[in-house]
C-alpha cells in the first residue's frame, strides 16, 4: 500500500509508535521546507490518510502516525488526555530529529491539532484544520449521528458502514456509500478496543474556545459543505475566533480530504508553500 513511505516503530520515552514518512527530495534544487505532520481522526490507522498523501506536493516530507491503542501502535497503560498526548507528539519529532513542522489535524485529529498548536507553539509554524470544531463546546450533529461514533463498529463491520456512510458523512458517501466502505477498509488497521475508548476519553469535556483567540500559526480551516458529523457553521465560528485564519468551503462530506484528496491537496500545499508573514514567526 506504501510506495514512498518507510513505516517503522519509534520509541518515545516507554511508548511504542507506529509511523509512517514520506520522504522529500534533498540536494540543489530542492530548497528544505518543513515537514507536515498529519493527525488522523478517532479510530483511523494511519492508512486512511494514503489517497491525501499520494496528492500532496512531493517536495515535502510527509509524517504520519498511529496514536497509542489505534492501528499498530500499542495502548498506553492508562487512558491519556490530549495534553499527553501532545507531549508524546513532541517526544515523536524530537527523536525523527525535527524542531519545527506543519500540522494538519482531521475531525478527532483536528482537536489534537488545535491543542498542539496553542500548547506545542514552538513546535508549530503553520496549522490546517479539517472537519473539525472548537470540541465538547461546538454545534452538535443530530444525536442519531453521535450513536455511531461512540464505538468503532464502522470499521469492523463494512456492511454495517456502507448502510449508515451516506447518513454519517455526507458529501460522495449519500451516492456511492460502497466507495467510501470501500476506501475506509482497504487497509485500515483496527487496534484493541480501549484504543479507541482511550480516544474518546482523551477528548472528552475538551474544547479550544478559550485559547483559540491566542493561537499565532497561520491556519486554514477546510470545511465541507454537506459535513452531517461538523456542521458547517463550527468552521465558521473557528475562523471569527483565530486570528490568522482562513476558510475554504469544499463541496462535499466529512472524508473530504480522503475522497476529494485530488481537489484539496493543492489548496493545502499552496497555503503551506506561502511566504511567512512578519508577524507569523513572532
Amino acid at each position: 500500500m506504501f510506495t514512498t513511505a518507510e513505516v517503522r516503530s519509534v520509541a518515545v520515552g516507554g511508548q511504542l509508535l507506529r509511523v509512517a514518512t514520506r520522504r522529500g527530495p534533498n540536494g540543489p534544487g530542492h530548497p528544505p521546507r518543513p515537514p507536515l505532520l498529519l493527525i488522523s481522526g478517532i479510530g483511523a490507522s494511519l492508512e486512511l490518510l494514503e489517497p491525501l498523501v499520494a496528492e500532496l506536493d512531493p517536495a515535502v516530507e510527509v509524517i504520519r502516525f498511529d496514536p497509542p491503542g489505534v492501528g499498530g501502535s500499542p495502548p498506553t497503560p492508562l487512558p491519556y488526555r490530549l495534553t499527553g498526548l501532545c507531549r508524546l507528539i513532541a517526544g515523536l519529532l524530537t527523536e525523527l530529529g525535527h524542531d519545527r513542522v506543519d500540522v494538519l489535524g482531521i475531525s478527532w485529529g483536528g482537536g489534537v491539532a488545535q491543542h498542539f498548536a496553542a500548547f506545542q507553539r514552538a513546535r508549530c509554524r503553520r496549522l490546517v484544520l479539517a472537519a473539525t470544531s472548537t470540541g465538547s463546546l461546538m454545534v452538535p450533529a443530530r444525536p442519531s449521528l453521535l450513536v455511531h461514533m461512540v464505538t468503532p463498529r464502522r470499521y469492523l463491520n463494512r456492511g454495517y458502514l456502507q448502510r449508515v456512510a451516506g447518513e454519517l458523512y455526507g458529501g460522495s458517501a449519500r451516492e456511492d456509500p460502497a466507495a467510501i466502505a470501500a476506501a475506509m477498509h482497504y487497509g485500515n488497521r483496527v487496534g484493541p478496543s480501549r484504543g479507541y475508548l482511550y480516544q474518546l476519553i482523551a477528548s472528552a469535556g475538551w474544547t479550544s474556545l478559550p485559547f483559540l483567540p491566542w493561537l499565532r500559526q497561520p491556519t486554514l480551516i477546510l470545511a465541507g459543505d454537506d459535513d452531517p458529523i461538523i456542521p458547517l457553521v463550527n468552521a465558521r465560528l473557528m475562523r471569527r475566533l483565530i486570528p490568522d485564519a482562513r476558510l475554504h468551503v469544499y463541496h462535499g462530506g466529512h472524508l473530504g480530504l480522503v475522497t476529494e484528496a485530488a481537489r484539496l491537496a493543492p489548496v493545502v500545499d499552496g497555503f503551506l508553500a506561502e511566504q511567512e508573514d512578519s508577524h507569523a514567526e513572532s
